[in-house]
């Protein structure tokens, strides 16, 4: 039984006739009786048959008088339809025993039925009402499913990603720039003859600084995320959402996402803390090389560890908005649906990163650079981190940051949730409920087209 609300696809309910297993009534044959069978003559007086029967495929009675001895005429050649005789051309129906020419494997007529013979064409086309055919995906069609939602709804998921993008990076500038001067830490780690303390105190606002930033930058991408969502959802199915529609569906299940993502990195602290722990403590009691090494080899496997279930609960995001899941429920959803397909969702979620951070290079960078050379630093200066952060390198900076957000937030968004929806389809037949929910008539008729409703 399939516990999953929302788009889950509807057990089969029984039917409303007859009920399995009810014996038949008295006045009608039971099974595997012909209905037709006559009843059984107890007087004697009923027909006779005769013990010269004609011969098999033929169904008339011979034309004349038959002299003992004398050889039957032979049955006339067969026709198509269903009076042959097994293996007999044309047999069954005009389906030929096997290897005559024409049907399916060699059952029926030259150029056969056209479900079953040699004009058999393949399966119909999946419906499309939306961004995606309605059937198990590729990967370049999840791909250019998420391209095509943000060019076919541009106005909201370009609106959404840079409404966000734009209060993110204000918020980063005017904390880095009013709260977190690390130019003295960089001064501090840069000089050779800062004391130990110093040091430490430099490296722990350096840590709280790409802390607060980061903080920051995830609460923009978890609202990106979930006002995507709802928008890449409603592509699938063909049609239109606003902004404001996006909001209201998505506002009750925001800070359950919160608390999603919160979990998640409590998870990878923890995971890391239990890894590196055991060379902490030899490195403080014993050998602090051996410490050292023993740490590493700790934060490798936790390393490995946390790589394994962020994959594994990667679909999670999607779980909690889509089906109003709790956050364990989502957590568990995510762990069934890549159970058994880790690598191929590993695989395609690498991918979309891979491209939106080549993406958001090629856009930040020359901002970066132009940003450097406004300081007087230079390049030089942004290449070696020695170029001083101030108000308009934040500024210039941010400018590359908003409009490089404004584009990856679409990618790595729409590819989570055609991954998801690809894998219900896999496993769920998720794609019937679309279809249903997308008003699409005749699906998999064999026209080349799905009429798809208001």
């Amino acid at each position: 039984m399939n516990d999953t609300p929302g788009w889950a696809s509807p057990g089969s309910a029984p039917s409303e006739g007859q009920q399995p297993g009810a014996s038949a009534p008295a006045d009608r044959p039971g099974p595997g009786e012909p209905a037709d069978q006559p009843l059984p003559d107890t007087t004697g007086s009923g027909p006779k048959w005769s013990q010269q029967q004609p011969p098999p495929a033929q169904w008339s009675a011979p034309t004349g008088p038959q002299s003992p001895g004398q050889t039957p005429p032979p049955p006339p050649p067969p026709r198509p339809g269903w009076g042959g005789h097994p293996g007999a051309p044309g047999g069954y129906g005009g389906y030929g025993g096997p290897g005559a020419p024409g049907g399916y494997g060699g059952y029926g007529p030259p150029g056969g039925h056209p479900g079953w013979g040699g004009n058999w064409g393949g399966p119909p086309p999946a419906a499309k009402p939306g961004v995606i055919p309605l059937r198990p995906l590729g990967v370049g069609e999840i791909l250019d499913g998420a391209v095509s939602t943000m060019r076919a709804y541009w106005r909201t998921v370009l609106g959404i990603s840079l409404t966000v993008a734009i209060v993110t990076e204000i918020v980063s500038v005017l904390v880095q720039g009013l709260f977190l001067d690390d130019s003295a830490s960089v001064d501090t780690l840069d000089g050779s003859s800062a004391s130990l303390d110093e040091v430490g105190r430099a490296m722990g606002d350096a840590l709280l600084g790409s802390g607060v930033i980061f903080v920051i930058s995830l609460i923009g991408t978890v609202i990106a995320t979930a006002l995507l969502t709802t928008v890449t959802s409603r592509a699938v199915l063909g049609k239109p959402v606003t902004i404001g529609e996006a909001w209201r569906d998505a506002r009750p299940q925001i800070p359950k996402l919160f608390g999603l993502i919160f979990l998640l990195l409590l998870t990878v602290v923890a995971i890391f803390a239990v890894g590196i722990a055991p060379g902490l403590l030899v490195a403080l009691s014993a050998s602090e090389s051996g410490g050292v090494a023993l740490a590493v080899l700790g934060g490798l496997g936790a390393s490995i560890v946390v790589l394994w279930l962020m994959i594994r609960f990667s679909l999670a995001s999607p779980a909690l908005m889509l089906e109003k899941q709790s956050i364990v429920k989502s957590i568990s959803r995510s762990a069934k649906l890549v159970r058994g397909s880790w690598w191929r969702v590993f695989g395609i979620q690498l991918l979309a990163s891979l491209i939106a951070g080549i993406v958001a290079g090629i856009v930040v960078l020359p901002f970066t650079f132009i940003a450097g050379a406004l300081t007087g630093d230079g390049i030089s200066g942004v290449l070696d981190g020695t170029g001083s952060v101030g108000w308009t390198f934040l500024v210039v900076s941010g400018v590359g940051s908003v409009i490089g957000s404004m584009i990856t937030f679409p990618i790595t968004a729409g590819v989570t949730v055609l991954l998801y929806i690809d894998q219900r389809i896999r496993r769920e037949a998720l794609d019937l409920d679309l279809a249903r929910a997308a008003g699409v008539h005749n699906s998999g008729s064999g026209a080349p087209g799905a009429t798809a409703g208001s």
